[in-house]
């Protein structure tokens, strides 16, 4: 059986994905068991074609934004079809950094699931959403993961985005929950199997940047901040009042990812030319160079 991770990104999170892949060979005494591939947005042209097009997400029009923060989400749907609907995977977001060995993951007892998972957390678990950000995947019981077809539906009001990121289309048997620790939320402990830094406002390589993610928009009564969300975009644009990226509070989480940015460049995985140009793009922190400075090395 093949094992492949996969770590979905666009443009604006190539760093972070860079050093993903990184985390998932050093903290693995079996990297030599499974293969690692990055599923870039930008090399799968349909989702380029919609650029500006309207889909639906959680019962509300939004605009289709290559440039977004998250414009790669939909691509944790792809194993399976690059697979050749054959062996086992696991995908992951690019801010999700392995501080273990993955293939205790990959090579864990399924019990016939095809896809294993962790909640969501907060208003999004009691809505019965899913955490897709880490799924394993049991690649030849997911035939129905057609990402280009179903993409398209999206834009047809005829599958919400919301009901596909969350899985809320699957059938519920099919679904097995896997430790919160091997996604665990803006946490790094020594129960934590890998690090998913979801807060956006403070992702450690972001500090200081204007921010450039789009909140979400949910048209209920209350709370009302959906509708508040949705006037302040309209008259004002996508990123406007947004502020800038925050610290992170958890020094631990900053030196663990600049710490592996370290050895990627010391290993050439990342180039001081690529990581400049990040900076200069807004995609990285503008004193990135000087916290490398200051970070020590991991352990």
């Amino acid at each position: 059986m093949e094992y492949k991770v996969f770590i979905q990104t666009n443009h604006k999170q190539y760093i972070g994905a860079l050093a993903a892949a990184h985390a998932l060979e050093r903290f693995s005494d079996n990297a030599d068991k499974f293969s690692i591939e990055i599923i870039d947005v930008r090399d799968y042209p349909y989702f380029a074609e919609r650029e500006g097009q309207y889909y639906l997400r959680d019962g509300a029009h939004r605009q289709w934004l290559n440039d977004d923060l998250q414009s790669f989400t939909l691509t944790r749907f792809m194993p399976p079809g690059l697979m050749g609907y054959q062996g086992r995977a696991v995908v992951i977001d690019p801010d999700v950094f392995a501080v273990s060995d993955v293939w205790d993951l990959l090579s864990r007892d399924m019990q016939g699931k095809a896809i294993m998972v962790r909640p969501r957390s907060g208003r999004k678990e009691k809505r019965g959403c899913m955490a897709t950000s880490v799924m394993l995947l049991d690649c030849e019981k997911l035939q129905h993961w057609r990402v280009e077809e179903q993409f398209a539906s999206m834009f047809a009001d005829e599958l919400d985005y919301m009901d596909w990121i969350c899985l809320r289309n699957e059938d519920p048997d099919t679904i097995g929950l896997f430790e919160n620790e091997w996604n665990d939320f803006d946490r790094l402990t020594p129960a934590t199997r890998m690090l998913h830094t979801t807060k956006r406002k403070t992702q450690p390589w972001k500090t200081g940047l204007p921010a450039d993610f789009r909140p979400p928009e949910t048209f209920r009564l209350f709370p009302p901040s959906g509708w508040i969300m949705y006037a302040r975009r309209k008259l004002f644009g996508e990123y406007a009042f947004m502020g800038k990226y925050k610290q992170n509070p958890d020094m631990a989480q900053q030196n663990l990812f600049f710490g592996l940015v370290q050895e990627c460049l010391d290993n050439g995985t990342i180039t001081m030319d690529l990581l400049k140009e990040a900076m200069q793009n807004n995609y990285v922190r503008h004193d990135a160079l000087d916290v490398l400075k200051h970070t020590p090395p991991l352990s």
